[in-house]
Parts: structure tokens; sequence; C-alpha cells
């Protein structure tokens, strides 16, 4: 799954076309993530101890993670792709799996 937890994404298909925010959760054996602020839904709630007016209660919903896209600070939306990186640490060359922007070739922290 190429989005994270803390990117910021752009949906891309749906009811929520055109909405960004920064995704909260994922769900990586379902394919889906949180993303603040996009996908609301009202769940009725009866009246408990921990919430004792009850009532209508909002929150954000699960998506489907090929609805949306990564949206990169400088160049906008852009694809995720993984490539290996050499570094030397220690003296030693270690190869790193990272993640970098396919629009403008820059790895993605």
């Amino acid at each position: 799954m190429k989005i994270k937890k803390g990117d910021n994404v752009r949906v891309i298909s749906g009811a929520n076309l055109g909405k960004e925010g920064k995704v909260l959760k994922v769900f990586p054996k379902t394919d889906r993530v949180i993303v603040e602020g996009v996908n609301i839904i009202k769940k009725h709630a009866k009246p408990t101890q921990t919430n004792p007016d009850g009532g209508i209660l909002e929150y954000e919903a699960p998506i489907h993670a090929s609805n949306v896209m990564f949206l990169e600070k400088k160049v906008g939306p852009t694809r995720v792709g993984y490539k290996t990186v050499t570094e030397t640490v220690k003296k030693q060359e270690v190869e790193k799996k990272v993640r970098y922007s396919k629009k403008s070739n820059q790895v993605i922290e």
C-alpha cells in the first residue's frame, strides 16, 4: 500500500471528489484509509454513561485507497513509487527501500 498515515491526499473518485485532507488511519488488509474531513457520516447514539446526552455523532468513515492520490506540496497530485537507494553508514554500503514521487523524482520522507 503506497498511502501511509500522515500523508496529504486528494480524493479522485466518488462523492467526495476533489476534497483534500490528511490520512489519519490506514487499514492495509482491506485497502482502506480514513482521511480527515472526508466521507463524514452520521451515527445515532443512545444515551450511555460515557455520553449521557446521546444524539447524532459525526465522524470520518474509511474510503478505498484507490480513490485517493498522494498530494505533494510543490508539485500537486502525483503517483508514488518505490526504489532502492544505497547509503554509506559506518563505512558500509546499505540499501534502503524508499518511497518517491514519480512526478518530481524526489524521495518522500
